[in-house]
């Protein structure tokens, strides 16, 4: 009978252990479109491509962590299979009395201290990285609404705008000029950022708690009306990456979301005196010029696979 269920036990295992490997694999094979999207995918299981120091770090972590949760499981489930195996009624018919053992009591007081401070330094590292914020290059004001976020530029003049999300004539509009417009994640007026760029994010509210969320930049943080708070962060690719409100705020919470683009400081440069100047129509064609540019490297990174 004991025979049996390891040969079962062991059978499972191999078919967990292909599934896994399967998935492995697929996940490996997607890795450009994971790393161009800056958004969720479809059969994505992990999380969205990091763009910036704080998401390497923040994932980093996670796989650590996670390494050490895996090892400690199949170390357990070995545990407990040996015992069960090793000390049933027929292997040992006469159970041992001992109480205590002092070398066991000694390790497992010990190395679950280990455990915790392996755990421990890296977390305080990551921490400060958050929140020791470098000189920055670009501060912008984040201001949540019921159900929109405004953006401002006090250091590049003081011109503002409104992210409202797209509806879908609008997204229809945007991919009839090839332009990418994710259902749910698209807005009229995205962030602009340069590339490589210490850029600083002071969020608020005028209403409620909301909540400035973009997965790609390890950014996450509360809007707390007449309060602020602070986050950053350094993008090192160019594209547009999505966020949403993380913080339940009304029914509409879910139709909040964050557009940021990342584009070059000549782009920047040129878009930030046409919003200067108030010419917004001049502004939103530089970004929709890039945003087309962009399009079509996704479209000719997602062939190129295939063409090989």
């Amino acid at each position: 009978m004991i025979r049996r269920l390891l040969g079962s036990a062991r059978s499972a295992a191999a078919m967990a252990a292909a599934a896994l490997a399967t998935a492995i694999l697929a996940v490996a094979s997607a890795g450009d479109v994971l790393a161009a999207a800056g958004q969720p995918v479809d059969r994505q299981i992990g999380m969205q491509d990091a763009v910036t120091p704080v998401a390497h770090a923040i994932h980093s972590f996670h796989d650590m962590v996670n390494g050490l949760i895996i090892a400690i499981t199949v170390f357990v489930m070995i545990l407990m299979l040996y015992v069960m195996v090793r000390f049933r009624e027929s292997a040992n018919p006469t159970p041992s009395k001992t109480a205590h053992n002092t070398m066991i009591e000694i390790a497992w007081t010990v190395i679950p201290i280990m455990i915790l401070v392996v755990i421990a330094v890296p977390s305080f590292r990551l921490l400060n990285l958050q929140y020791a914020y470098p000189k920055p290059d670009l501060t912008i004001k984040a201001t949540g609404y019921q159900w929109y976020w405004s953006h401002e530029y006090p250091d590049q003049g003081g011109f503002s705008f409104d992210s409202l999300m797209l509806q879908p004539d609008e997204i229809a509009a945007l991919k009839a000029k090839g332009i990418n417009a994710p259902r749910n994640l698209a807005v009229d007026n995205e962030v602009i950022v340069p590339v490589n760029k210490n850029v600083h994010v002071l969020v608020t509210a005028g209403d409620v708690l909301h909540n400035w969320t973009v997965p790609s930049f390890g950014s996450k943080t509360d809007a707390v009306p007449g309060r602020i708070n602070a986050t950053w962060f350094r993008a090192e690719k160019t594209g547009v990456y999505y966020g949403q409100c993380s913080e339940l705020c009304g029914k509409d919470h879910a139709f909040m979301p964050i557009a940021v683009r990342v584009v070059t400081d000549q782009v920047f440069a040129d878009w930030s005196a046409a919003m200067k100047a108030k010419v917004k129509k001049r502004a939103k064609q530089i970004i929709e010029q890039v945003a087309i540019e962009d399009a079509g490297k996704q479209v000719a990174n997602a062939s190129a696979p295939a063409a090989r």
